[in-house]
């Protein structure tokens, strides 16, 4: 998929998601999904990536850098490394955010549940040789 038919597959997410109280169907249907907003590392310019996240409790949310097991990070991940300031979409909410990279056990844990939950993930991982990142929104701390 180019860079086009991603943005215009983004888009078409993006409009059903919030036409629909956060709920989509295809391949996404049933999935907890969100839209994260970050602000271009480079370009400064707003960005808005549909993507499937972990509701860890208390305000923290964690979205996986997965890319579909591509050999290199999503463009959302480095924006958010850059700017950690974050707006995130989850059902009819909007919320303010701070994303923090997951390390070590933390990480571990979070992701193993995530392919556990959700085995596309498990092959994300088998497609790549980098270790994929899992990033916490954390929106008690924005």
């Amino acid at each position: 998929m180019d860079a086009k038919q991603m943005n215009d597959w983004n888009a078409q997410i993006i409009e059903e998601f919030r036409a629909n109280e956060g709920r989509v169907g295809g391949q996404f249907e049933g999935a907890p999904l969100l839209l994260l907003h970050t602000t271009g590392a480079r370009t400064g310019q707003a960005r808005i990536n549909p993507m499937m996240y972990q509701d860890l409790g208390e305000g923290r949310l964690a979205v996986f850098a997965s890319k579909a097991g591509a050999p290199s990070h999503p463009a959302w991940y480095h924006n958010a490394k850059a700017n950690p300031q974050v707006t995130v979409e989850v059902g009819t909410q909007t919320l303010s955010g701070t994303v923090v990279e997951a390390t070590g056990s933390e990480r571990d844990a979070i992701w193993e549940q995530q392919k556990s939950d959700y085995p596309t993930f498990a092959q994300y991982e088998a497609n790549t040789d980098r270790i994929i990142p899992v990033l916490i929104v954390d929106t008690n701390q924005s």
